[in-house]
């Protein structure tokens, strides 16, 4: 069953209970990973090996996102900067425990490549906090392997 999650905006990427912030340079550009990320919503799967279906949605202002073991996301974008900044709430999650969910894609120049910064950003009851707290470094491992075959990727 799907829940419907509190609306917040992107402030709530800074302000957020549980912030997790994960950073990588890699050699492809600002511009080129920006594009992978806002652009080519159905490329994820190529790269993002826990992203089972990736599509836009209302005229690609949202997503529709699942992931391996059945989460489903339904998604808001709520920045897309090029080629500085891209970001989106879920608005819909069959999730249990969660209750505002965002994140934040940060791209800044890193010499010829970009220094990317992955914000998950969350509220939800203190059991689910619990658990995405235990789960960072799992997190952590997802973000750095994703960055770097998107880099192989792009690299193409």
């Amino acid at each position: 069953m799907a829940r419907r999650l509190r609306p917040v905006e992107v402030d709530f990427v800074r302000a957020a209970p549980v912030r997790l912030v994960f950073a990588r340079e890699i050699t492809a550009p600002p511009q080129t990973v920006f594009r992978a990320l806002a652009e080519d919503v159905p490329g994820w799967t190529q790269w993002f090996s826990a992203v089972t279906l990736a599509r836009p949605t209302d005229d690609g202002a949202g997503r529709e996102i699942r992931l391996k073991g059945g989460t489903r996301f339904a998604e808001t974008i709520l920045v897309a900067e090029e080629p500085e900044v891209y970001a989106y709430r879920v608005d819909e999650t069959n999730t249990p425990g969660v209750r505002a969910l965002a994140e934040e894609w940060r791209l800044t120049p890193a010499g010829a490549g970009t220094r990317v910064q992955w914000t998950f950003a969350a509220d939800g009851t203190p059991v689910f906090r619990l658990v995405l707290e235990l789960a960072r470094a799992g997190l952590g491992r997802a973000f750095k392997d994703a960055v770097t075959a998107l880099d192989r990727r792009l690299a193409r």
